[in-house]
């Protein structure tokens, strides 16, 4: 079988052969040293029935993905494999792919992860009048047994269709629902209507990038069907990106949330929705800046993070207080990086 190279977009390099013409859900894998799961994730898709394309972008890895993933495309026809010329995180890696679909139906799968057989058949079956199809997630550990069972983030029991002001909603995490949000669903997507409206990941985003997709695709009309789980399965390991942020990942987040506040076409309700979960952003900066000014001494800008968010301050006051309570006075200094007295 006869595999070609291809020219790509800002100088990346695809191998791959032709697609089959009969399939109709293009699978786009961003990976970043992912050589340990690389081909799992390939293989539990590459089979199905419905899968025009798998498109997978390693985006710079130093590891040997790239190599594990091309050395497949000899025994998988459909797969095609892009190379970045630099790390240029999820959103950009994505869109080199979205550059390269063209099945009737696009959709996520990442690098640690995997999809049961049957899931975009399953999908697809409940996409009559929809133009994003998601299906509740299941969540596994890294290191489980294999007897050990995934469970459902969401806890998602019948099928519904859901506007922009529930799904924004949906992704403010509490005390009582962390990190629950609706944005880390991998749905199926119509392509046609990510073609009508120019839609792509926000390239400045490198977290949260599938909640301003999926919350700008709705502002724009989109409909969205959330369905019981059909079998993506997310695998939670340790020190994992979607795990890990930095103030400045969170800052980028707020701008597109922002900017997704501000279209013209939002309804009173829809606009509240997105300004309270800017808010809810703008505490989770407040936070690492409050942390950081400690650590650092920094009582001006201690001082700064409560005067220039005094909507968020007694929320950072709770959260302070909190930690001492968690950790104990000891243990919060140790927390912020400060020193006991000698």
């Amino acid at each position: 079988m006869l595999t070609k190279t291809m020219p790509a977009m800002s100088g990346s390099t695809v191998t791959g052969d032709e697609c089959p013409k009969t399939a109709t859900v293009d699978v786009i894998i961003a990976a970043w040293n992912r050589s340990d799961t690389i081909e799992r994730a390939v293989r539990s898709v590459a089979d199905e029935d419905e899968v025009r394309s798998v498109i997978v972008v390693d985006d710079a890895s130093t590891d040997d993905t790239f190599a594990r993933a091309s050395a497949l495309c000899a025994r998988l026809p459909k797969l095609k494999v892009i190379r970045q010329p630099r790390n240029g995180g999820p959103s950009a890696a994505r869109n080199a792919a979205l550059a390269f679909a063209t099945a009737d139906w696009v959709t996520i799968l990442d690098g640690d992860d995997y999809m049961q057989p049957g899931r975009l058949a399953h999908l697809l079956a409940q996409s009559e009048g929809a133009d994003i199809v998601a299906d509740d997630l299941l969540q596994i550990e890294e290191d489980a047994s294999p007897t050990t069972a995934a469970r459902p983030l969401l806890d998602v029991t019948q099928s519904s269709d859901v506007g922009l002001t529930e799904f924004v909603l949906g992704n403010i995490s509490s005390r009582s629902r962390h990190r629950r949000e609706m944005g880390f669903l991998k749905p199926v997507m119509r392509r046609g209507f990510l073609q009508q409206h120019g839609l792509r990941y926000d390239e400045a985003v490198r977290l949260g990038e599938d909640y301003l997709l999926y919350a700008t695709a709705l502002a724009l009309g989109a409909r969205l069907r959330l369905v019981p789980a059909a079998g993506y399965v997310a695998v939670m390991r340790a020190g994992s990106l979607s795990g890990r942020h930095s103030r400045q990942d969170l800052e980028a987040l707020l701008r597109g949330d922002r900017r997704l506040a501000a279209l013209p076409q939002l309804r009173p309700l829809e606009r509240r929705a997105i300004n309270r979960h800017c808010r809810h952003i703008d505490g989770k900066v407040r936070w690492l800046v409050v942390i950081e000014a400690v650590q650092d001494r920094n009582w001006r800008r201690l001082a700064a993070a409560f005067r220039t968010a005094p909507s968020t301050g007694i929320e950072l006051i709770g959260k302070l207080l909190e930690q001492a309570q968690l950790r104990g006075g000891r243990k919060l200094r140790h927390l912020l990086g400060l020193r006991d007295a000698a």
